[in-house]
């Protein structure tokens, strides 16, 4: 249970660094996101879980996380 309490945290410190750091760019992405129809955004949606998933799995297989 701690691992999740650990991932959450950590993506929301990459997100609020985007925040700080960049917010003109997160704007200029929001905006592009306004153009993409609903089916192109669940597709991302999609791609972004597969990736995300295949992130973990590789860091478990590669001993990052005990088993």
């Amino acid at each position: 249970m701690a691992w999740v309490l650990m991932a959450t945290g950590l993506a929301l410190v990459v997100e609020g660094l985007v925040w700080a750091l960049a917010p003109h760019i997160v704007e200029q992405l929001l905006a592009a996101l306004r153009e993409l129809t609903l089916d192109e955004r669940r597709l991302a949606g999609l791609a972004a879980i597969a990736l995300g998933l295949a992130l973990v799995w590789a860091g478990r297989n590669l001993g990052a996380f005990p088993s």
